[in-house]
């Protein structure tokens, strides 16, 4: 291929109503945008499709030769644990720990004032799948007792006869010495070759049994589907048309943790994948809230199933290893998402007691919403908006047709459920579904002491923008921003992360005593690790870059911060860096520190690298100036339509404007409606739109309220 050939990468998010597509032109920094209908039966074949919508586009100079790279956001480990469907799992652990599982921790879940209240989940293996080896090593990885060979022989022939085809292994200690778990796997596999194996040295070497085993099953949990899924995927990318036989086009998925990892590397550490598409939303939406000059973000994206919220500062998105998917807790590096089932499809319905409730339960892609023509018989959020005329009758340009009077029969039945007109249930529809979506915004900035007042929502996804004036009234927001292409920030946000991967070791010890020779060495060990694990995806060594970081705490405390290290030779000098961050970090988050405190220690717990392979990111696009143009109303006004934005007003005749015409420096007056291919904003009374430089659309309220820019 000619060095100046076209080098066309391309990200795929696949949701639970579209698969979204960007490609990138590396030769020439064009991006091209486009959406494809999810096919929940098979996410491979919307896959497949949304490569040859894009590539048809791109025109006949373009070919599948031309790909560079696929990089893909994937809800296939998110689904599964969130609707509780995994097949028999087995658990091998040290005898005398059968019980880890059924202990547990004594926290009760934030939203439970009283314990009373809350129900223990059921544990993830049941107590008849549960068998243990004798054998024991001490926490610096020392043998106290030997591994008997001889049991686990037993336990690996008993699981072959129950037909457990998959095993999480979590003997104690063994993030201090794998060799006892990695004896086990031999023994696995030799008795019972097929099943499916997680070990937790290799999962989360880090200390904290419960968790390491939880994290460890899960990972043994979704190793199956995610195996196959991936593996589909990259068989049908294999033989895609254009691609020169016995070559393979380079297949990435993303991870939790902000990075992306090949497919070959994802089907031995699935659980990195639990966020997948959350993360590369919030970091897609991160990036250009920043280059839009918003260092404070929260951001908002609505999908046709869920709404998944997060916290950017600096571009930035907030990182966290206490994280958790449906009830399972997952204690690997991950974006700090929270998702609320508060998505386009989620279906409106009532209480014996006549109570208005929306979602979680959603229509999805099929049979859909009501005024999809699918099939769907009941109301969703979706319909309420179009019933208001706040979307348009038709989705993505025009290529599905809405059935405006079908959503007006949904409303009209749910609102004589409730005694009310059909205005007020669909405008009550829309205002718990922007509640929802605010306790989400809530829970993950003022009740981590942020003040909301200081960020800006950044709103993407297909529904995202939706309900953004509801909810700067609601939370008080600076405003909100509106990115380009909104419906594909998540497919964009894949083509902006780096290879990324993460190693732990816990190293746990008082400050005053740190062995600062060891610690050198534990340091030297994982950064060998991500350099060998870069160098299998094809980066130089040149390229490679290592992020360190140290999860201290005081001594007595059961929880760790976690506090970013400086690079450079590990020294006396270097701890104490690290300390001093700990000590501000800790005085950030709960106010006080014991930096003065002689009788007060810091403990240094778990050391980190992370490996990062930097790719070539898109640049922004930019726009001309609406300064000399045609005047906004004969450029970008395409209609007027009836619209309600509230039930007391009735429907007004409100202005519609294409957002593709709109220029740098255009503003816009609420009420008005934006729209464009994959998405719609509705701009309320009493707020104004303005167009920035990069195209977003930057809306504040009118009055009381100032540009936080």
């Amino acid at each position: 291929m000619s060095p100046h050939a076209p080098r066309i990468r391309i990200g795929i998010d696949t949701g639970g109503t579209f698969t979204d597509i960007v490609a990138f032109d590396e030769s020439t920094g064009t991006l091209t945008t486009t959406k494809t209908p999810s096919t929940p039966s098979n996410p491979a074949d919307g896959f497949i499709n949304g490569i040859d919508k894009v590539l048809d586009m791109l025109g006949d100079s373009v070919s599948a030769e031309h790909i560079s790279a696929v990089s893909h956001g994937t809800t296939v480990a998110t689904n599964q644990l969130l609707e509780g469907k995994l097949d028999r799992l087995g658990f091998i652990t040290t005898e005398g720990y059968e019980f880890v599982l059924e202990i547990a921790r004594q926290a009760v879940p934030d939203g439970y004032g009283n314990s009373y209240f809350w129900v223990k989940p059921e544990r993830i293996v049941p107590a008849d799948l549960v068998k243990t080896v004798s054998g024991r090593l001490d926490f610096e990885g020392g043998e106290v007792r030997p591994f008997d060979e001889t049991q686990a022989r037993e336990v690996a022939q008993w699981f072959k006869d129950q037909d457990v085809m998959t095993l999480g292994v979590n003997l104690l200690h063994s993030y201090a010495n794998p060799a006892h778990e990695q004896k086990m796997r031999e023994i696995l596999t030799e008795i019972h070759p097929e099943a499916t194996v997680s070990l937790s040295s290799e999962v989360l070497r880090e200390y904290r049994e419960y968790e390491r085993s939880m994290t460890t099953l899960v990972d043994a949990a979704v190793k199956p589907k995610v195996s196959n899924y991936v593996r589909n995927i990259h068989e049908r990318l294999d033989t895609y048309t254009g691609v020169a036989e016995g070559s393979a086009l380079p297949f990435y998925i993303m991870k939790s943790n902000g990075g992306v990892l090949s497919a070959e590397e994802v089907v031995h550490q699935p659980i990195t994948t639990v966020l997948s598409g959350p993360a590369a939303g919030a970091l897609g939406a991160g990036l250009i809230a920043q280059e839009a000059g918003f260092d404070k973000v929260l951001t908002c994206d609505g999908g046709g199933t869920s709404t998944d919220v997060t916290v950017v500062i600096d571009g930035e998105p907030a990182l966290t290893t206490e994280g958790t998917v449906g009830v399972y807790p997952s204690k690997i590096p991950m974006i700090d998402v929270v998702t609320v089932g508060a998505g386009g499809g989620s279906i409106a319905w009532t209480t014996p007691e006549g109570q208005l409730k929306v979602g979680p339960q959603s229509a999805g892609a099929d049979p859909g919403p009501i005024c999809y023509g699918n099939g769907g018989t009941e109301p969703t959020i979706t319909d309420a908006h179009v019933f208001l005329g706040r979307i348009p009758p038709h989705l993505l340009g025009g290529e599905i047709p809405l059935d405006v009077d079908a959503a007006k029969s949904g409303i009209d039945e749910i609102a004589k459920r409730l005694g009310l007109s059909a205005e007020k249930a669909a405008t009550g529809i829309l205002e718990i579904s922007a509640w929802n979506q605010a306790n989400a915004l809530r829970q993950i900035s003022v009740q981590r002491g942020l003040d909301v007042r200081d960020f800006m929502l950044t709103t993407f996804g297909g529904s995202g923008s939706l309900l953004a004036c509801t909810l700067v009234d609601v939370l008080d927001l600076a405003g909100v921003v509106v990115p380009d292409n909104p419906g594909n920030v998540s497919a964009f946000g894949l083509l902006t992360v780096d290879v990324k991967n993460d190693y732990v070791q816990t190293n746990v010890s008082r400050d005053d005593r740190l062995d600062i020779a060891e610690v050198a060495d534990l340091f030297a060990g994982l950064t060998d690790r991500a350099a060998t694990a870069l160098d299998g995806e094809g980066f130089p060594a040149s390229a490679h870059q290592f992020d360190r970081s140290v999860d201290l705490r005081y001594f007595g405390q059961a929880f760790e911060v976690r506090v970013p290290a400086p690079s450079g030779p590990i020294t006396r000098d270097w701890a104490d860096e690290v300390t001093r961050a700990f000590h501000a970090e800790h005085r950030q988050l709960y106010g006080y520190d014991f930096a003065d405190k002689d009788d007060q220690f810091v403990e240094w717990v778990n050391l980190r690298v992370s490996g990062i392979g930097p790719i070539t990111r898109p640049e922004t696009r930019h726009i001309e100036s609406a300064a000399g143009a045609p005047p906004l109303d004969e450029r970008a006004k395409t209609s007027n339509r009836p619209v309600c934005f509230d039930a007391a007003d009735g429907f007004v005749d409100t202005p519609v404007f294409w957002r593709e015409s709109l220029l740098n420096g255009d503003e816009i007056a609420g009420p008005a409606i934006i729209e464009e291919f994959g998405s719609t904003a509705p701009l309320h009374p009493g707020f104004t739109a303005r167009i920035d430089g990069a195209a977003n659309i930057i809306i504040t309220r009118t009055t009381g309220q100032e540009d936080s820019k």
